[in-house]
């Protein structure tokens, strides 16, 4: 299709965008701390005369750090950090959660056969369907193996989404259950052991390898790192891993996406029709959770409050948060956070496995 890119007003409009951005990131607080380097790689890859992310000749700073983001490198660093940063134990004390996480990752599948339904490929199909995953590092990864001229598209959705889960879940989730349901009380987790807590990450790498081996750079990655934390013996390598790394990785990975979204590559139709079908990802993802709550509780004595099944959507822990948020509005006594989180932590090893199918299926 015709864009504007190339031209002197596609390269103004980008900064637009880039500027736009910024103030989402730094004024409204939208996920600033990838936002705010996204933003401004995009602001210096369209700024006139700028060669910063040439990829011919004399190859630009951030092509380099796009490189890294190409070869798979970046984003399962930043599943290291998270892994060193996430607490399981809700998970391991209520195993039913895996079963909430994994049911939210069916907004990464409806949005797979809605935009194959559209006219996308495959691969773009798979790197469109996993922003309904709400984990960023993950959309990145898949994008830039599957379609990486896509990337900043999918890059923004997934990011902008990922802080608008407060405002996108609510409506679905008071849609989807009764005040009733909203106000079931559920009991305080059992304790989880240190022997638990250390088994877990090593059991779960096992398993995952077996059946799905394309999604090991991230899990991998991210119980390795989960490893450092509950070891109790590498608290230097979870620290390093949690904050100093974490952080680096972070401003290569966002500004190196950013300088992606030329107006050549940016400035077309299909990157409005990806940004809709974000929302379509993120609610199917928050109703397949909810949904499958309000159905095991047709089999279980002790109730679950569907609430809970939209944090598997990913979005650590502001999915949790809204959980909470959404169960004290209906029963002010209701205390859902850490059962919200076993959901919420199970959805990242969820949107990492529909990532390693994505890749195992499309990749060339």
């Amino acid at each position: 299709m015709d864009t504007l890119g190339g031209s002197g007003l596609g390269s103004l409009i980008m900064m637009a965008i880039a500027c736009g951005l910024l103030y989402l990131g730094i004024g409204k607080k939208f996920e600033p701390l990838l936002m705010v380097p996204i933003a401004f790689g995009m602001l210096l890859s369209n700024l006139p005369l700028s060669a910063i992310f040439a990829s011919e000749g004399d190859v630009g700073l951030l092509y380099y750090f796009y490189t890294l983001c190409r070869w798979g490198i970046l984003p399962p660093l930043i599943f290291m950090g998270v892994g060193a940063m996430t607490d399981f134990g809700p998970l391991i004390a209520n195993p039913k959660s895996l079963l909430l996480g994994a049911a939210a990752q069916l907004g990464i599948f409806a949005t797979f056969i809605g935009a194959i339904l559209l006219g996308f490929t495959a691969q773009e199909a798979g790197s469109i369907g996993i922003i309904g995953g709400a984990d960023g590092p993950t959309s990145i990864l898949v994008t830039s193996l599957l379609a990486p001229h896509r990337l900043a598209a999918v890059a923004v959705a997934a990011y902008s989404y990922m802080a608008l889960v407060p405002v996108i879940q609510p409506p679905i989730m008071r849609a989807l259950t009764t005040k009733k349901e909203r106000c079931i009380e559920m009991k305080q987790l059992r304790p989880v052991s240190r022997k638990e807590r250390i088994v877990f990450p090593i059991l779960v790498t096992i398993v995952v390898a077996l059946f799905v081996p394309d999604a090991i750079p991230l899990v991998g990655m991210l119980m390795l790192g989960n490893l450092f934390r509950e070891s109790g013996l590498t608290n230097r390598l979870s620290d390093t891993a949690q904050n100093n790394l974490c952080n680096i990785v972070t401003i290569l990975l966002g500004t190196a996406v950013g300088a992606s979204a030329t107006a050549e590559n940016f400035l077309r139709p299909e990157t409005l029709m990806i940004m809709l079908l974000g929302v379509v990802a993120f609610s199917f993802g928050t109703a397949g959770g909810v949904l499958l709550a309000k159905f095991m509780n047709l089999f279980l004595k002790e109730k679950i409050n569907p609430l809970i099944g939209s944090a598997g959507v990913s979005a650590v822990p502001m999915a949790a948060r809204v959980s909470q948020k959404e169960g004290q509005r209906a029963n002010p006594a209701n205390f859902l956070l850490m059962h919200a989180m076993g959901p919420n932590v199970a959805g990242v090893i969820g949107s990492a496995v529909a990532a390693g199918v994505l890749l195992s299926l499309f990749r060339v």
